[in-house]
């Protein structure tokens, strides 16, 4: 028994020595003078500018925390939001920058840092909006709509949550494609905030709902928080990058940084005030 005992711990120690060595570490990163990160190009959350630089709540921030942390350079891949996560799980970058929403379900895949924003839902419909459409839950009550989602995207869920049924969804690769898929073969295109205001800027065949009142599920509105997404076996990396981050937004430069992308200091506040274990949780 002891020896079986003994040969079990060894096996133990030895899994975890493999896995400390295949995670990155700050030092690693440091040693090779760049970070490998990912964004969706979902303005304003994360996205490249023409001129090949990152930009968006996500790497902004990002770009300025890594600089605290003494890491200058990053690689940026562009990606489509529902390969993120797997794309991160596979290696192909060391952390995610496109403001996700920290949900359970990513939690056991991913391990988050404290909420980085937060911001509510909204619609995108043709102009005039001739649905009359004020919330997801008006989509439920006529079966014959159809509102669009970004493959990946949670938005998917607060819709089921107030009843709208899977035929009535259509799924599309980027919230760029919106804007098309509403004038041709969609009633709205359910995203956050933020990212249907940015849609509707300047648009004249398509507006953002105003008012509009966000989804109640279990009892709630729903509001989402966006953070950074790490491997777990990254621990390290993770909780460097995480420490810096609630350092920087302590900050006026982070505010800044945000107020610039139009969330208002109630959002800013709200995602200070929450914390990841608790998102992770469900609470």
């Amino acid at each position: 028994m002891k020896i079986a005992g003994l040969a079990g711990l060894a096996g133990l120690a030895l899994a975890t020595s493999l896995s400390a060595a295949g995670a990155t570490t700050l030092k690693e990163v440091k040693d090779q003078g760049y970070i490998r990160a990912a964004t969706a190009n979902e303005v304003p959350y994360s996205y490249m500018k023409d001129d090949g630089t990152s930009a968006g709540i996500g790497p902004d921030v990002a770009n300025a925390v890594l600089k605290k942390m003494g890491i200058t350079e990053v690689n940026w891949t562009v990606t489509p939001f529902g390969t993120l996560i797997p794309g991160l799980k596979a290696k192909r970058f060391d952390f995610v920058a496109a403001e996700q929403n920290i949900s359970p379900e990513r939690c056991k895949q991913v391990a988050f840092t404290e909420p980085n924003s937060s911001y509510g839902e909204g619609l995108l419909v043709k102009k005039g909006n001739p649905k009359h459409l004020t919330t997801y839950a008006d989509i439920a009550k006529d079966p014959s709509l159809k509102v669009a989602v970004v493959s990946g995207a949670n938005n998917i869920d607060f819709l089921r949550a107030v009843g709208v049924k899977d035929d009535q969804v259509i799924f599309i690769t980027a919230n760029a494609d919106a804007p098309a898929t509403v004038q041709s073969r969609a009633d709205a295109y359910a995203a956050t905030e933020l990212t249907v205001a940015s849609l509707a800027k300047g648009a004249t065949n398509v507006e953002q709902v105003k008012p509009f009142t966000d989804p109640v599920v279990n009892g709630k509105p729903v509001r989402n928080f966006g953070g950074f997404a790490f491997r777990p076996e990254d621990k390290e990396l993770h909780d460097a990058f995480n420490a810096a981050l609630v350092e920087f937004r302590k900050t006026d430069e982070y505010k800044a940084i945000l107020k610039n992308y139009g969330l208002s200091d109630e959002s800013i506040k709200a995602a200070a005030d929450r914390k990841v274990a608790d998102l992770c949780a469900g609470k």
